[in-house]
């Protein structure tokens, strides 16, 4: 009995076992060569979630068939690879990750030894030998980089239909003075790279289809017609130099790379002509982010947004149903419905479907599981999809990588320098950005410079980094644990020597007084790619006598009591802040501790927990009439450290406020909801209704 075992890379590059099996069958010792007139031709198909990944297919004798994970290894998966144009594989996988295959297993025990010119030329069993079944589909995952000079082979011109386009490169190469123009370009010819050279597509059996999909590999969501006679006078003038072939597209293709080749534009060798024809053109349209004429974001009230990415187009997907944010499972989450989310938000089709919350974990509900989308829907919501969601967890949020347009600053940098005195020309002041703008000479800026300390010491600078955390406050946990206490003044002086009472505990007998407490715990996850660190180095902590331990930051939350009107009339002030790993999810260790001088910080799947039962963890209500109140918390409110999302750093509750007892309900994050509280309660108001209210333990 022979033990074999799987061995692969995932894609930051660490060697893993994926799998082992006990095979009764005895392997075969010596493999059998292919024959040099066997020709072959490779695709990637199946569930895939990138353009160069998928299901490994072989067309041979004019059928479609699959390849055996026995003895498959990346030697083999590098033939495979580099057979289709594509530098390197990065991966591959046993046990039909993609997706069973049907029809024949056309090859079986393939063994490479990485220097062949195709996986014809490998060992094996022979074509169509095997005693696997479908289940034991490979998988491959190939690089991203194409070879330069790469010469499809169409030596079998029947085979050519079978063909995947296979190309080093694609652009679209304005004409016409005014798209030259123009940032992002959207309009112009559509160029292939072939052995080096640049070459245009004859339009012969050019569609609309073929034009979506070419729009979206380039950030645009839909395309719109142009000039046709107006090219057609550019091109009669020009001389042109065509690709060999047409192309196939079904229009719910992410990338060229899936879409099928068309026959020969011409039969002649040497000088490719487009007889009666001209060079392709697209026009797109870009979506309203990336528009010239605006720079007004999104649509006010989308039904579908991407959180904790780290760059525009990229992030966790989340929708809203029955007026509550929530994420997607990624069972069956494909590149094809990926892209329906990134059209639906203006972008163009997705560069990568991503699994595994690996852009961060959402909160709350899950709305959608085993979503099927043909690629052509306007809205997400318009797939097929499973709303039972039964075993899945936040761990499996579906997230995106979409494709959008070049603005022409993508490879730009921005520095920080110290400043010189003698540097006082000041380009921009007063610039407030929401955090959606394509460039910061988008953000709202003073018309009039106006900049009273100079451009020297006081310029500003910035500091980039490609992940963030992404801290969210537990709301449920502020409803559990909150609660009044009346507190003996002389059990406060510490309190009172770090400013946490109001001002008029200065008045209050230390024998005799007390002060009324709104008490509560507050659990803060760390749900982002990064942990959670102070801005201050250590050199800059505080140490407080009274808490024994070194305070890194000064304000990390606002604790507040706001009435209807969301006027302040209490506030919580907790003078500064200790930042560890209280609690950790399953399989995460903590790394943070405030005791004996340790790293402060909140690592990625940690808690930070400020229990009701510490110093400083209330509003002091001493002085607060009984009634109807809104209580605000808000996270890392000056935005010190750097976020992947800030839109959950607010939690809001409804807190009705009696003589001896308090409510918190209706709990939640976010700013959306609040604004419906306010008016359920103005209404109340005027109605004469009284607040329902649910009394929680202690």
């Amino acid at each position: 009995m022979d033990v074999r075992c799987f061995f692969s890379r995932d894609v930051w590059g660490v060697l893993f076992i994926y799998s082992c099996s006990f095979c009764q069958h005895k392997i075969k010792q010596t493999k059998q060569k292919q024959e040099k007139n066997d020709i072959s031709t490779l695709r990637l198909v199946g569930q895939k979630r990138k353009h160069n990944e998928g299901r490994l297919e072989v067309f041979y004798q004019s059928e479609w068939g699959t390849v055996c994970d026995d003895d498959f290894s990346l030697y083999s998966a590098h033939v495979a690879c580099r057979e289709m144009g594509y530098e390197e594989a990065v991966s591959w996988f046993p046990g039909s990750k993609y997706g069973k295959g049907e029809g024949k297993i056309w090859l079986d025990n393939v063994h490479c030894t990485g220097r062949e010119a195709t996986l014809a030329a490998c060992g094996s069993n022979g074509w169509g030998v095997s005693d696997c079944k479908h289940t034991e589909d490979v998988g491959v995952i190939c690089s991203e980089q194409r070879i330069p000079g790469f010469k499809l082979d169409d030596s079998l011109p029947n085979q050519i239909e079978q063909m995947n386009v296979h190309v080093e490169d694609v652009r679209i190469r304005p004409i016409l003075s005014a798209s030259r123009k123009r940032i992002p370009i959207t309009e112009g010819y559509v160029e292939l790279k072939e052995r080096g050279s640049w070459k245009q597509i004859c339009d012969k059996n050019w569609n609309i289809r073929n034009t979506r999909v070419i729009c979206g590999m380039f950030g645009f969501p839909a395309d719109k017609k142009y000039n046709v006679k107006v090219y057609r006078m550019v091109a009669n003038r020009r001389k042109h130099r065509y690709w060999a072939y047409s192309m196939d597209c079904t229009g719910t293709e992410a990338h060229i790379a899936s879409c099928k080749l068309g026959g020969r534009i011409s039969k002649a060798r040497g000088n490719i002509t487009c007889e009666n024809g001209m060079p392709v053109v697209v026009s797109c349209t870009p979506g309203r982010a990336f528009a010239p004429s605006s720079h007004s974001g999104f649509q006010k009230h989308p039904l579908v947004r991407l959180k904790g990415g780290a760059k525009t187009g990229e992030g966790r997907v989340e929708v809203l149903m029955n007026g509550e944010w929530g994420t997607v499972c990624d069972d069956q989450w494909s590149l094809a419905a990926a892209s329906v989310v990134c059209r639906e938000l203006g972008f163009g089709s997705a560069k990568e479907a991503i699994t595994g919350a690996r852009l961060g974990q959402g909160i709350g509900p899950i709305h959608l599981n085993e979503i099927d989308c043909t690629g052509s829907e306007k809205s997400i919501t318009d797939c097929k999809f499973n709303t039972q969601i039964r075993s899945c967890t936040h761990e499996q949020d579906a997230c995106v990588r979409c494709n959008i347009p070049a603005m022409g600053f993508q490879n730009q940098e921005t520095w920080y320098w110290y400043g010189e005195v003698s540097i006082n020309n000041v380009v921009m002041s007063g610039v407030k950005c929401s955090g959606t703008e394509m460039a910061i000479s988008h953000c709202q800026h003073d018309t009039q410079i106006s900049c009273p300390r100079g451009g020297g010491r006081y310029a500003a600078g910035v500091s980039c980094t490609d992940t963030a955390a992404d801290l969210v406050l537990n709301a449920r946990e502020v409803e559990k644990t909150s609660y009044l206490e009346d507190r003996p003044m002389s059990l406060l002086q510490c309190a009172l020597e770090e400013n946490c009472l109001a001002s008029s505990a200065v008045n209050t007998s230390i024998t005799h007084g007390y002060r009324r407490l709104l008490r509560f715990s507050s659990q803060i996850h760390n749900n982002g790619q990064s942990d959670f660190r102070p801005k201050s180095g250590r050199h800059a902590w505080i140490w407080h006598d009274c808490h024994r331990h070194y305070h890194s930051m000064e304000v990390f939350t606002h604790y507040d009591l706001l009435d209807l009107n969301g006027t302040k009339v209490a506030e919580g002030h907790k003078a500064s802040f200790c930042l560890e790993d209280s609690e950790c999810l399953e399989g995460v260790s903590k790394q943070y501790e405030c005791a004996n001088f340790g790293e402060q910080g909140i690592t990625v799947g940690c808690f930070d927990v400020y229990r009701h039962d510490i110093d400083c963890q209330w509003i002091d209500v001493t002085d607060l009439k009984p009634g109807d109140y809104l209580f605000r918390i808000i996270v890392n409110p000056n935005f010190e450290v750097a976020e992947s999302d800030f839109s959950n750093n607010v939690m809001k509750c409804n807190c009705k406020y009696e003589v001896h007892r308090i409510w918190m309900y209706n709990c939640h994050i976010g700013e959306w909801s609040f604004f419906a509280f306010i008016r359920k309660a103005i209404r109340r108001i005027f109605t004469g209704k009284k607040t329902p209210s649910v009394k929680l333990d202690n």
